[in-house]
């Protein structure tokens, strides 16, 4: 939950991957700023929300069937967080075209679909927060899918912030090593290898959902903020400033 106070009575927030982990993080911290919070996930959840739609975002009936959900019961929508997607591996094990584009369906097509059908039903003053990753701008083996999925989403916040200029502002998250566990155990080399000292938590995003949905964010729009506790910044060389590349 945000260890940031604000207040977001009378306000709505629509949450996709809401059910757990960051998203999850992010709909109970809009539900304690006072914000009427809808959240589509296709996992069952017992999270307090006042609209919980079980359903796969990939499929526009979906979509629309929750747009229709939404505008029932709310009318209209204050702040939009794409934060869904997943993985289905890469080109090392065999990660073919259906599930490589389903990818690209949760990850990237759904937060613009769903822009697109809440567009009418937006309030003013209203932002729109996609999650991406810095696995857009680096990677692991066998993160295509994925990474491709983040990469797509980078490119979508910028390219909506110009579309929507005045309307709403698009502003996007990259977060790195982000631990949701309830008590995660670190060791001194994880902690070590970030600059801030220690790994990431699902508040740490959270904080920022809410900042930049907030007044205080009014003139920051199509950026993407990178949250990774300076751990992309970081040069590593073997052998230099003790680091070591172990065979």
């Amino acid at each position: 939950m945000s260890n940031i106070t604000f207040d977001y009575k009378n306000k709505t927030a629509v949450i996709t991957g809401g059910a757990n982990g960051i998203g999850r993080c992010i709909a109970e911290s809009f539900t304690s700023a006072g914000a009427k919070v809808a959240v589509i996930d296709k996992a069952e959840t017992s999270i307090p929300c006042d609209l919980y739609h079980s359903g796969d975002i990939a499929d526009e009936q979906t979509l629309i069937d929750f747009v229709g959900e939404i505008k029932n019961k709310f009318g209209g929508v204050d702040y939009l967080i794409n934060n869904a997607c997943l993985s289905r591996g890469g080109i090392l094990s065999g990660c073919g075209s259906d599930d490589f584009i389903y990818v690209q369906k949760v990850g990237v097509a759904a937060p613009y679909i769903l822009t697109k059908l809440l567009l009418p039903h937006f309030n003013p003053d209203a932002s729109i927060i996609n999650i991406a990753s810095t696995r857009a701008f680096q990677s692991q083996p066998d993160t295509e899918s994925y990474s491709a999925a983040k990469g797509g989403i980078v490119a979508l916040t910028h390219a909506m912030a110009v579309s929507l200029a005045g309307r709403i502002r698009v502003n996007c998250i990259s977060p790195g090593w982000i631990d949701t566990a309830e008590n995660p155990e670190h060791s001194k080399q994880d902690k070590r290898q970030h600059p801030v000292g220690r790994v990431g938590t699902a508040s740490d995003i959270a904080d920022m959902v809410l900042y930049l949905c907030s007044v205080s964010a009014g003139f920051i729009t199509g950026e993407n903020i990178t949250i990774d506790g300076g751990m992309s910044k970081l040069m590593i060389y073997h052998n230099d400033h003790g680091w070591k590349l172990e065979e």
